[in-house]
């Protein structure tokens, strides 16, 4: 299995939007995905681009002068490790803590804590 790369929050924006599609895709076109979300200008999405070929998180194939790209890592992949790490940086690795701090101080509606009963209950069994 690859390991999975470390990505900051930046580049956290750009795999999102090469995450939801489900095809190769050119860099300008995520320059317009991220225009209604950021303030970046494209020379910036490019260079968190290029860091992520460099990472191993995207791969690219040519076609005459465009490149596109396509993720190289899944997002529940990276979702999983980023948890891992985390939790081993902020609790030690520890996740009772972790649960209680979130338990404690968010607000939750009916829906999500009978839900965190089901799967608290699965986990029982």
């Amino acid at each position: 299995m690859q390991a999975i790369p470390r990505i900051s929050e930046a580049e956290w924006e750009v795999m999102k939007v090469f995450w939801s599609r489900p095809i190769p895709t050119p860099a300008n076109e995520v320059v317009r995905s991220l225009a209604d979300i950021t303030d970046w200008k494209p020379k910036t999405v490019k260079t968190l681009i290029n860091r992520l070929v460099k990472k191993n998180a995207l791969g690219y194939q040519e076609d005459g002068r465009i490149y596109y790209y396509y993720p190289l890592v899944n997002e529940e992949e990276c979702i999983k490790a980023e948890s891992q790490s985390f939790l081993r940086r902020v609790y030690g690795g520890a996740m009772k803590p972790m649960l209680v701090n979130f338990l404690r101080e968010e607000k939750l509606s009916r829906e999500e804590i009978e839900e965190l009963k089901r799967i608290l209950d699965e986990r029982m069994e």
